[in-house]
């Protein structure tokens, strides 16, 4: 890919492609998925040490997305939400649509990369792969809600945080999921200055709760916790509504997701 402009030609050339599972656009989950990243020969070199990493940021070029596209509803998020400037998300469909992946780096085998998280096509030209560095995370950040429509698509997205966050999928990371759920569901979104957050229980679920709600403990404080040897409570206060969320009981698998809210919690609201 060449293009010239007023500076010169600028050149790209994939350094490798992504395999996966997924054929078409719908059919990619909006956490991604594992997938494999195959480096071409000539670059292996390239990767040297690279296992060293946890996470990579995958530049790739969305080669099936439209060019012609300006604005856009994220649809897929929710159909209901207002139209943005495509600058302003991260759609598929973009003048240059250079896609930024944020991935976990599961194994290293030769110039193959398998990977999970990622949201591309079968056959995504991939053009460049750099490591996450620690001192990029910005914590609390500013951004638009963009609110998932359907509620498993929520808990898709917050399981993935949570995992990014606490690196390990244990009974406090499933609680803090499902107690974010509820609060979502109440009081809106949980990244914003005017949610306060207190977690009475153990350190994990202490720990996926903060990650969830990006909750500070200073300038501003936003977040309290008190280690105890329940199962675990969280007090969510925003604009004088109080929500608690208390567990009634603890499961590990998966089938953590299929119990109802109110099996799982006792549950007091407040306006």
């Amino acid at each position: 890919m060449t293009l010239d402009n007023e500076v010169g030609v600028i050149s790209i050339k994939p350094i490798g492609v992504v395999r996966s599972d997924f054929q078409a656009l719908d059919q990619v989950p909006i956490g991604g998925g594992s997938s494999l990243i195959e480096v071409f020969p000539e670059y292996q070199r390239g990767l040297l040490r690279i296992e060293e990493n946890s996470h990579l940021w995958l530049q790739l070029w969305f080669h099936k997305a439209r060019r012609d596209i300006l604005s856009v509803v994220p649809g897929k998020v929710n159909p209901n939400l207002p139209e943005y400037g495509v600058f302003c998300l991260r759609a598929f469909s973009r003048p240059n649509p250079i896609a930024l992946s944020l991935v976990r780096l599961d194994r290293v085998q030769g110039n193959l990369l398998y990977v999970s998280g990622l949201d591309a096509v079968d056959g995504t030209p991939v053009l460049d792969i750099k490591p996450y560095y620690e001192q990029e995370i910005v914590f609390s950040p500013v951004t638009p809600y963009i609110r998932p429509l359907k509620r498993e698509m929520r808990q898709e997205i917050f399981m993935k945080q949570a995992l990014f966050h606490h690196q390990e999928k244990c009974a406090g990371l499933l609680l803090g999921v499902r107690m974010a759920l509820v609060a979502d569901d109440y009081l809106g979104q949980l990244n914003t200055k005017e949610l306060k957050v207190t977690v009475n229980g153990p350190p994990c679920l202490a720990d996926v709760v903060q990650g969830l709600s990006n909750a500070r403990l200073a300038n501003p404080p936003r977040f309290r916790y008190n280690e105890t040897n329940d199962m675990g409570q969280s007090v969510w206060e925003k604009n004088g509504r109080r929500l608690v969320i208390t567990a009634r009981q603890s499961i590990t698998g998966d089938e953590f997701f299929q119990i109802d809210d109110e099996q799982l919690f006792t549950i007091e609201f407040k306006e």
